[in-house]
């Protein structure tokens, strides 16, 4: 299993924690020993599995939009984006559990020619006014055929979102745009011509899962 590089430290950190306090249990309170075992090595590895990051077959078709996050599809619609676009948008937003993988990926290449990390609630990412209300960053990626938006949304327990875009610079489609912590979610906005391939309950993988041609 490959770990995310954002995770090494704090598992490595987590590791050395549970390791002392079954010792102290081991000489202290032998009897709970097996228990205590058990409970501290289950939070260990579910960490672990959080912080995974498994190799993917990359797409890099110019007429393909990407998923940009793995989870599953919990809208798709017409929406109004006012932070950059300022006009109606086809949203597609996919929630992440803390079971998912939380890389997130590049939909398309291109120039990045916004960036803009914002603070806020920590309302569940499913909610309607996560978009706006949450902690969240907003990434504008364009190039000769689509301008898209995508949004990382903080959830309840995310506290942290990490982002590797840098403004002007240019991005390959399915490259890492960067990481979120726990229960999440992450909005595309796109034409609202646009075709999407998926449905809502779909289950998507960031890199790999195309959500539709561009027209």
């Amino acid at each position: 299993m490959r770990i995310h590089k954002e995770g090494r430290f704090f598992l490595g950190m987590l590791f050395v924690s549970v390791v002392v306090i079954n010792i102290f249990i081991f000489y202290l309170l032998s009897s709970i020993f097996l228990i205590s075992s058990i409970l501290t090595f289950s939070v260990f590895l579910f960490f672990l599995q959080f912080f995974r990051s498994p190799k993917i077959d990359k797409r890099d078709k110019e007429n393909c939009i990407i998923s940009p996050a793995n989870g599953k599809v919990v809208f798709i619609g017409e929406s109004y984006e006012g932070e950059y676009f300022k006009e109606k948008k086809l949203q597609i937003s996919i929630f992440m559990s803390p079971f998912d993988v939380h890389v997130n990926r590049y939909p398309i290449s291109g120039k990045i020619n916004y960036y803009q990390y914002h603070k806020g609630k920590y309302l569940v990412a499913w909610h309607p006014k996560s978009s706006t209300k949450n902690e969240r960053t907003t990434t504008v990626i364009e190039n000769k055929n689509i301008t898209i938006l995508v949004r990382q949304i903080a959830g309840l327990v995310a506290r942290r979102i990490i982002n590797y875009s840098k403004l002007n610079s240019s991005v390959k489609q399915s490259d890492q745009l960067g990481f979120i912590k726990f229960g999440s979610r992450a909005d595309i906005f796109l034409p609202l011509d646009f075709k999407p391939k998926i449905k809502v309950d779909q289950t998507t993988i960031a890199g790999v899962t195309e959500l539709g041609i561009i027209n």
